[in-house]
């Protein structure tokens, strides 16, 4: 599941709720229902801006049937969201990352589980 897409218009804080691609080789504007993707050659428009749509002299808007309501998450939604926390859970912690090389004024390595940040371990002397 995606962010919620604004629209493309600048400074329009909305949310989209169709897509605007234009057809060059027809002079037609096709405007829709919000694409599932953003694509790079469409616009996404929130219901002002889609409602206002003009465009150049000679060409067309082709305008698809839009949905009276937006799309509710459907069972197999829940479940993908679902599938996806399990699997988040179930996943083997990453392995710390083993150090390759030393600077020159490093102490010890560590000991396993011991953290060093910016703060040294001083070894009792005796």
């Amino acid at each position: 599941m995606g962010a919620i897409r604004q629209c493309s218009r600048s400074a329009c804080r909305q949310s989209a709720v169709a897509t605007l691609t234009y057809v060059y080789a027809e002079s037609t504007a096709v405007l829709g229902p919000l694409a599932t993707y953003a694509e790079p050659h469409s616009y996404d428009l929130c219901a002002q801006h889609a409602e206002s749509l003009t465009v150049p002299r000679g060409w067309e808007v082709m305008r698809l049937a839009m949905p009276s309501s937006p799309p509710q998450p459907g069972p197999d939604d829940l479940l993908a969201l679902a599938n996806a926390v399990r699997e988040a859970a179930s996943a083997p912690a990453p392995a710390p990352e083993q150090r390759t090389a030393r600077a020159p004024f490093d102490g010890p390595v560590p000991a396993e589980g011991t953290a060093r940040r910016h703060l040294r371990i001083l070894r009792d002397p005796s």
